[in-house]
Parts: C-alpha cells; structure tokens; sequence
C-alpha cells in the first residue's frame, strides 16, 4: 500500500502523541539504513563513507546512520549543509550532539566543498519530504558534487530533489543506487527508479494503530 507525504506526517505525529518519539523514530530509521546498506556492500569497515545532512529530519536520519557505521568500523565525514546553530528540529540537533562527542566521526559544516575525498560510498540525507521550489546553494553544490562522483550512493528517504508525492523533480536531484523510505512507500517514489536504484521500505516501530483514522 502507497501513502501520501501528508498521510506519512500525520501518522508520524500521532505515533509521537502515543509516546514514540519521534527522535526513536529517527533513531529506527537510521538503524535500518545502515542495515540495508551493510547487507548490500557486506562490509563497511575502513570503508570511506562521507554523509551529507541538510538541516531537517532528513539530515537527522543521515546522522543517525554516521554514529551506526562508525559502530561497524567506517571512516565517516559528516558534512552538514549550514551551521550548527540553524539545524530545525530537537532530534536532529540531539543526534548533532552525540557526534561531537565521538572523535571516530569527522564532522564538517558549512557551505565550502573545498574538501579533498575520495569516497567509496555517499549518503544522500540532504532534502526529504519538504521539497518546494528551486534548489538552492549549499544543497545545489553538494546535489552536483554527489552527482559528479564516482562511488555507491545511498538516499535516505528519497533522492534530494524528488518529490516523493508526485515524482517530480526540481532543478536537480540526485541519482542513486539506493533509496530507503521509512513505514510505508510514499505514491511518487517508485515512479522514479533511474534515481532512486534499489528500493526498500523499512518499518521503524510506528504503531500500526497510529494509522488509525489516517488511511
């Protein structure tokens, strides 16, 4: 079954009504990416693995999975599009505060894309759901620089700059050889698989009866 973006934010929101939070969500989420992409690479551990987070929830899935892979021996690079002080939402910038404290992750912010790294693997955790308009810088930058490098490329939720409601694009959007959306597959996803490469939905521990009056 397919459900709206606004349905997935609405069950998102009862879920944390009933007291799973939505940080435990977050939490789940991460967790289940890192699953799908350690099965699929069957290693990780030395591997090159540079995240790139945007502000949003979005970002906070992409810092979950940092503090995951560093757990499987990965050498990760956190860049996070914009200053600390700007990240939107509690469990984004709580997850933020656990990587300061972890001298195993690298953590970069700001707009420059004046790092020299090879990566073998990139995780795409820039823009999610909330896509409206044109892409702007940094997400501009970073969308071109995933796009112009050579290695695996994993989208948390949806590529940047898919609309997983309609599967429209913006300006530009990423291309990927992975994608893993949480609890249910949203309607525009799967209409784009040229960007969205292999496909998952993962449960996160939403309670089914937070879909109750919903869908």
């Amino acid at each position: 079954m397919e459900i709206t973006v606004d349905q997935m934010y609405k069950i998102e929101n009862k879920g944390h009504d009933m007291g799973f939070l939505k940080k435990f969500m977050m939490e789940n989420a991460g967790a289940a990416s890192v699953r799908r992409l350690v099965d699929k690479l069957s290693n990780v551990e030395s591997k090159n693995i540079l995240i790139f987070v945007g502000l949003g929830n979005n970002g906070g899935d992409g810092l979950v999975m940092a503090r995951h892979l560093a757990g499987y021996g990965a050498q990760v690079t956190v860049m996070l599009l914009g200053s600390p002080e700007k990240i939107k939402t509690d469990e984004s910038n709580w997850n933020w505060s656990i990587l300061q404290k972890m001298p195993s992750v690298k953590l970069i912010s700001g707009d420059s894309f004046d790092f020299d790294f090879n990566p073998d693997v990139i995780v795409d955790g820039i823009l999610g759901t909330g896509i409206a308009g044109e892409i702007k810088e940094p997400y501009a930058s970073a969308i071109n620089y995933i796009n112009q490098t050579n290695c695996y490329k994993f989208a948390v939720d949806v590529p940047s700059g898919l609309d997983p409601q309609t599967g429209e694009t913006a300006n530009i959007y990423t291309k990927c050889d992975m994608t893993v959306t949480f609890h249910k597959m949203k309607k525009g996803i799967p209409k784009r698989k040229d960007l969205t490469g292999e496909l998952y939905a993962e449960k996160i521990g939403i309670p089914p009866e937070a879909e109750e009056g919903i869908l």
